[in-house]
């Protein structure tokens, strides 16, 4: 049986990225931990996926590794098709 008891668990992060994520949960109303929780599940769940099958992503986890604000409406393959055939021009 698996044990579905709450874990304690310290990450070193950059403050502002904290900050952030901080102000987003709470606009959200949830909590960080889950927020995260939520995140890490998803990279899990991806080794169960098949070819075909793809990972949701939300906009806010986008714009945490990169810094940037990304719109719900971006279509990332078409944005990163653009760009490899800009790059190898």
């Amino acid at each position: 049986m698996i044990d579905n008891m709450d874990t304690k668990l310290t990450l070193k992060l950059d403050k502002s990225v904290i900050e952030r994520a901080k102000k987003y949960a709470r606009s959200h109303k949830r909590s960080l931990s889950r927020i995260i929780e939520s995140y890490l599940k998803s990279l899990i769940d991806r080794d169960s996926l098949t070819d075909n099958d793809e990972i949701q992503i939300s906009p806010f986890v986008k714009s945490m590794s990169t810094g940037m604000h990304i719109s719900e409406g971006l279509d990332y393959k078409k944005e990163y098709t653009d760009y490899l055939r800009e790059k190898y021009k």
